[in-house]
Order: structure tokens, then sequence, then C-alpha cells
């Protein structure tokens, strides 16, 4: 067996009739000259659970533990829409986008992470669905984020059906994260 390590999660993809509206919310943030690393519109995604590095026997079991879960559930209908910051507004890491209130996604959420708790891994201490959009480099023109922010806090980008979800491998290049589906999982 291969024992490299994969640095791994697992993610729900955006629906491709979104990706416009994700793509043209970022444009608007470009606009305020701040030094902000924007996510490439092809790696947009919920994280459902970060892995890090892992081995191909523990991609086995996260499967497993995975499609235990996934069988008790039907498509999931959410709503993208609101930006918000990561840790706070007055200091801006991380630029998202959230979803409407989905107790249903959050219920997914909480028993994959107790299933993932049986193999090893540790338990989240607080899930918040969210599609990070860009990330902070430097405090630079921060007013003009908050301000963008604030002025897309209600902003509707549009309804999907979560049916599937994928175990994703992350190759870090200098030109950014390569993502590439390991396993998917319908719903």
């Amino acid at each position: 067996m291969n024992n490299s390590k994969l640095r791994t999660f697992l993610a729900i993809d955006i629906d491709k009739k979104l990706i416009q509206k994700i793509e043209d919310l970022q444009k608007e943030f470009e606009k305020t000259n701040a030094n902000i690393k924007y996510v490439e519109i092809e790696n947009i995604h919920f994280t459902l659970k970060f892995f890090g590095n892992i081995n191909e026997e523990m991609v086995d079991k996260i499967s497993i533990s995975t499609e235990n879960v996934l069988k008790k559930y039907e498509p999931i209908d959410i709503t993208i829409e609101g930006t918000g910051s990561f840790p706070s507004e007055d200091f801006i890491k991380v630029i998202w986008l959230g979803i409407t209130e989905n107790q249903v996604v959050m219920d997914l959420a909480k028993k994959l992470d107790e299933e993932f708790k049986k193999i090893g891994f540790k338990k989240e201490k607080n899930y918040s669905p969210h599609l990070t959009i860009g990330r902070m480099r430097s405090p630079k023109n921060k007013k003009e984020v908050k301000e963008k922010i604030a002025t897309f806090k209600d902003i509707k980008i549009g309804k999907m059906s979560i049916d599937k979800i994928s175990l994703k491998k992350s190759e870090l290049t200098p030109k950014g994260p390569i993502y590439s589906d390991l396993k998917t999982f319908s719903i």
C-alpha cells in the first residue's frame, strides 16, 4: 500500500450557476484596493471537515463514515447569502459568504464530526458553514473592506441543492492550492 500523505478535506461544491455572482462579488471587493488574496473561483466550496495529512487507509475509513451518515439524508436546499468576516469585524482575516440558517446542514456537519471522532479526528469547536472568498494579507484599506462587507451583508447569491459531497485532495503549489476529488458521495 502507498504510504504517502494526502492533505484532505470534505467539501460541498458550489452550483455552477452561482459561480458568476460570487466572482462578481469578489470584483466588488477588488475595488477597495486592499491586500486581499482571492480564492480562485474553481476552488470555492463549503468545507465540512478539514482532515489535514492522512494516508490511503484513512481515506477508506473516512469514506465508510461519510457513507454511513449520508444514507440518513436527502438532498438539502440552501440559499447562499450575506457576507461577513472572521475572526471579527474589526480584525478581518477571512471574507466569507454565508447561507441562510439551515439546521439540516448544521445537523449533517455535527453527525459527520461525531463519526470522524470515532476514527481519531478532533471534534470541531464551532462549525459555521461559509464560503471563503478572500483572505486579507494586511490591514491596508481595512476600513473600505469593512464598508464593503456591510454593504453586502444581505446579498443574495442564490439557491442550490446539496446532493453530493466530495472528499478532496489539496496540493499546495506556489500559485495556490489545486483541489481534486478523491471520492464523491451522493446524498
